[in-house]
């Protein structure tokens, strides 16, 4: 798992939205059939619709999956650095988000200009999620603070890919 952190610190994803960590939990995740590795590009016609993830751990562990855009609107000035694509609490170890309690609804990567990292970090809860409502703006989340806030320490898996805008003649229908 060391080359995990490696390459999300090449990718400056530990830095720009996560603190450095040490994985402890196996998280797959795959758009149909591609397997989305750190650093991987994933066009946004494959990404529509969520994700699986699959998550390592007892049933009796609880995790929660946030998943952000590091490059909100434009790499270059990510001034709505971190855009919310996807939060789900209470995920129960050995299964997937279907499993959870979805907090804010998954929106698929819309990169406007440039190339994005599309963030996936996954957190061990110390007890069950409490009942909050959506982040009432999708722009400028914080990981880091969402964590803090919910006492959730640092992350125990993440992943990353790279998305940009597709020509019009290239998007899969």
């Amino acid at each position: 798992m060391t080359n995990q952190v490696d390459s999300l610190i090449l990718g400056r994803v530990i830095g720009d939205v996560l603190d450095l960590f040490v994985p402890s939990v196996r998280m797959s995740v795959h758009y149909g059939g591609k397997y989305v590795c750190n650093g991987c590009n994933i066009k946004p016609s494959l990404a529509i619709h969520p994700p699986t993830v699959q998550i390592t751990g007892r049933s009796s562990d609880l995790f929660t999956l946030v998943m952000v855009d590091a490059d909100a609107p434009n790499p270059s000035e990510p001034v709505l650095r971190e855009w919310i694509h996807w939060i789900v609490v209470d995920i129960p170890g050995a299964t997937s988000p279907l499993c959870g309690r979805e907090v804010a609804p998954y929106m698929a990567p819309r990169p406007p200009l440039g190339i994005h990292r599309y963030v996936f970090s996954l957190f061990q809860q110390k007890q069950q999620f409490p009942i909050v409502d959506a982040p009432t703006s999708r722009s400028n989340f914080n990981t880091r603070d969402f964590a803090d806030t919910f006492d959730l320490g640092l992350p125990v898996a993440a992943v990353y890919f790279n998305s940009q805008k597709e020509p019009l003649r290239c998007r899969r229908s």
